[in-house]
């Protein structure tokens, strides 16, 4: 085929003077143009020598071609070019007269016009206003386009609009685009894409108006496709790695080769690694240990026959494909060497996608170790993969390897903390006569970084129950262990049964110590804030101490939900500020609701009062639906699963104390009265059917009474409690706590309060505002039953 493809004129050579010549060199006619380039009428002209308009030019040189000048009419005189053509049969001779200047012109743009259709290496295409080809260049890396063809039978319809619209612009505006990109989807050719460098300029007749443009396109593809490359690669370190999960990490890997880079992509991680340990480093056939973490179909939804997410990667057999890809390089197969990877026709469905062409199976390889296989399949629609794609996605998949590593790491130390976090924490909820809790803890960000937020629920002798809330600073697992020695410590002074005043008083004076030792080089801040609460399910009182930390909510019987009013001190580690107490009265059936700051959203004082009454609302509500504690403690902390900070919430629901289960007498300082103490207990025992503790609390009454009598004065009261346990307390004026001591064979007294200790299941002394209650718990026998 010719280099040459035209319809139409090839050139824009000027309209030729045409002057006819008799026998004898006179001028017998002559065209318009002459008349013209001579610079006369015609008429005027007819008859004249041709010698007198051609000056030195005579009648035998008419026999050939060459250049002479011509003098016009002014006495000018113009070069020109002239070709005399004998007329057979006649004895005309036609003479043709071009100005010299007009025919130089003229060969220039037709030599150029000529190396442009006739060179391979730029595209040139000539169009008419319709955008159809009039002439075009035959470029071998090019797509050819067929004489008169218009963009929309060569071209992808969305690349069609971006040209028209360049040429169009071109056409009616009259300025060139130069040197500017297109990218080109053959519909000749499927597999190929192209990027050129198109410049576009208007061809116009001699009355200016436009005739069609002319293009010039210059192969830029390779460059294009290294600026995808360098893009690509861009892309994999801003957007792969981002998370700390190891599965999400996989997935940005997949979403980001596909479709730039494949057709089908899938991640396939060591089983190891997902849960965040090391994978193990023998390679061969066999049980991979993959299991398949991401996946990205350029179709949209993944093909249902193709292996699916978090399957696990079947046995393969050993191939020294599967061994150079354990071994860290990266292999190109084509779809024949596929079968020969498999050697199973079972798997092939698993693994190659309908009209694969080519894949490529890239390592992920850091510090020796194979944490996962890329694998990306590109379709009959794209070129197969080359030793480029190779080499680029070796890269991608050597930082991807890094960011899986960081993402495994962070998995098992994140694990580790959870599970620290988690012991530390209490097992379950507690259920006492008096109060039934539930708790939960969320780490900041649904799971994304443990802290030190915990709660707790303690029983205490007589029935009383503990709750305490708390915030550490920080997070990780410095927080963690120091929120696990500051739940210890609250533990202890719970059990020494302190007010919670002075129980905060003794763990600030802890945070401060711990704060003295922390290490400030390695950013070691130990501080907090601390709630307590005691309850009292005989006087149905709770008392409260606050250390910085948010107020509790209450929920009353009736669903009236709102916060306490406390008067908080300093947060734990300041020192020397007291703390105050608050007293509530909680009746039956009362929800009352301990949390720290992950509750709220607020951050001025405006935000977190709206925040306190936004979280009464839905405790309410919570409390209304009759809802159990443990389901209404994971649904309203559950709803904060994009919290910046970590969350722990204790509910408490306060149980019916009955009154027939608790006596209480007050006896004068006279050890008279000591028998009439006896005789109540005696009789209130009867009333209970417990007379088989009848023998053991007469002797425990007697004791703790006398001793009160003899030593603290009075009054002396007397409380018994029937529950699981019987409490026997006896309080008295006096702030001396009692001691226990093993009298000596002589000695005369001083056994008593060991005979108490050993005729009780355990026993213990507290203070109170008035002076100190000892107190005493007796094992029920199996027989007493009571409603």
């Amino acid at each position: 085929m010719s280099p040459l493809h035209s319809h139409g004129r090839a050139d824009s050579s000027p309209e030729p003077a045409a002057v006819l010549v008799d026998a004898g060199g006179a001028v017998a006619a002559l065209s318009r143009a002459a008349a013209e380039l001579l610079g006369q009428e015609a008429d005027a002209l007819r008859g004249r020598p041709l010698r007198d308009l051609l000056p030195g030019l005579s009648v035998d040189l008419l026999t050939r071609s060459g250049t002479a000048r011509l003098r016009q009419a002014s006495g000018a005189s113009v070069p020109v070019r002239f070709r005399v053509t004998h007329l057979p049969g006649s004895p005309y001779r036609l003479v043709l007269l071009t100005a010299a200047s007009a025919a130089d012109e003229a060969e220039l743009s037709a030599a150029l016009f000529r190396a442009l259709l006739t060179q391979d290496r730029i595209g040139f295409v000539v169009r008419d206003t319709d955008l159809r080809v009039l002439a075009v260049n035959e470029v071998p890396t090019m797509p050819l386009l067929p004489d008169g063809s218009l963009l929309g039978t060569v071209m992808e319809p969305a690349d069609v609009a971006t040209a028209e619209a360049r040429l169009r612009e071109v056409l009616r505006t009259g300025v060139p685009a130069v040197a500017q990109e297109q990218h080109v989807r053959s519909l000749t050719q499927p597999t190929r894409e192209w990027s050129f460098s198109v410049s576009v300029l208007r061809l116009e007749d001699p009355g200016g108006r436009p005739t069609g443009v002319a293009v010039l396109l210059t192969d830029a593809t390779e460059q294009w496709l290294a600026a995808q490359r360098l893009r690509l690669r861009h892309q994999a370190a801003v957007s792969v790695g981002h998370s700390l999960d190891v599965r999400q990490t996989a997935q940005e890997l997949a979403d980001l080769l596909v479709p730039a880079f494949g057709s089908v992509g899938a991640v396939d991680l060591s089983e190891a690694v997902l849960e965040g340990d090391e994978p193990s480093r023998i390679l061969g056939a066999g049980n991979l240990h993959l299991r398949r973490a991401a996946v990205r179909s350029s179709g949209g939804d993944w093909p249902n026959m193709l292996l699916k997410p978090g399957a696990p990667i079947p046995s393969f057999p050993d191939t020294p494909g599967l061994r150079a890809v354990q071994g860290g390089r990266t292999v190109v197969v084509d779809r024949a060497g596929v079968d020969d990877v498999l050697r199973d026709p079972s798997l092939v469905p698993l693994f190659v996608p309908k009209g694969a062409r080519s894949l490529v199976l890239s390592p992920m390889v850091a510090r020796g170790m194979l944490l996962g296989i890329i694998a990306l399949w590109r379709t009959e629609e794209a070129d197969p993969f080359t030793e480029q794609d190779a080499e680029l996605l070796s890269e991608i998949a050597a930082h991807a390897a890094l960011s899986v590593d960081n993402s495994r790491r962070y998995t098992r130390e994140h694990r580790a903390a959870v599970t620290l976090q988690r012991r530390l924490l209490p097992r379950g909820p507690l259920l006492t006569t008096a109060v039934e809790t539930a708790g939960t803890y969320q780490p900041a960000g649904g799971g994304a970084e443990i802290g030190g937020d915990w709660f707790d629920a303690i029983a205490l002798p007589s029935l009383r129950v503990a709750m305490v809330v708390g915030d550490v600073v920080g997070h990780g697992l410095h927080a963690s262990a120091t929120m696990g020695r500051l739940r210890t410590a609250v533990q202890t002074l719970a059990d020494l049964e302190l007010p919670p005043d002075e129980l905060l008083t003794h763990l600030d004076d802890l945070v401060a110590r711990l704060s003295g030792e922390a290490d400030p080089e390695h950013g070691d801040i130990v501080g907090g804030t601390c709630l307590f609460a005691l309850y009292d399910p005989v006087s149905e009182q709770c008392t409260l101490a606050s250390a910085g930390h948010p107020p509790p909510i209450v929920v009353s019987a009736e669903g009236t939900a709102r916060p306490v009013r406390l008067h908080p001190g300093p947060p734990l580690g300041t020192g020397g500020h007291p703390f105050e107490t608050t007293t509530v009265h909680l009746e039956p059936g009362s929800m009352l609701a301990l949390f720290t700051d992950g509750m709220l959203d607020g951050g001025t004082s405006a935000d977190v009062d709206a925040a306190l009454e936004s979280l009464a609302g839905k405790l309410a509500a919570c409390h209304a639906s009759g809802q159990p504690l443990d389901e209404a403690a994971r649904s309203l902390v559950s709803g904060r699963a994009a919290a910046v900070d970590d969350t722990a919430l204790l509910l408490a629901r306060t149980r019916r104390l009955e009154p027939a289960d608790v006596a209480e007498w007050t006896f004068p300082a006279d050890l008279s009265a000591v028998g009439d103490a006896r005789a109540a207990a005696l009789g209130r025992l009867a009333q209970w059917g417990l007379d088989d503790l009848a023998f053991t609390t007469e002797l425990i009454v007697s004791e703790l009474v006398t001793n009160a009598m003899r030593y603290a004065g009075g009054p002396v009261g007397l409380r018994l409690i029937r529950d699981t346990v019987l409490i026997c307390e006896v309080s008295d004026p006096s702030s001396t706590q009692p001691r226990l001591r093993r009298a000596r064979a002589t000695d005369e007294g001083g056994r008593g309060l060991f005979l108490v200790a050993q005729l009780s299941l355990r026993w213990g002394s507290r203070y109170t505002g008035t002076g100190k209650t000892i107190w005493t718990e007796q094992e029920l026998t199996d027989s007493v039953s009571y409603t």
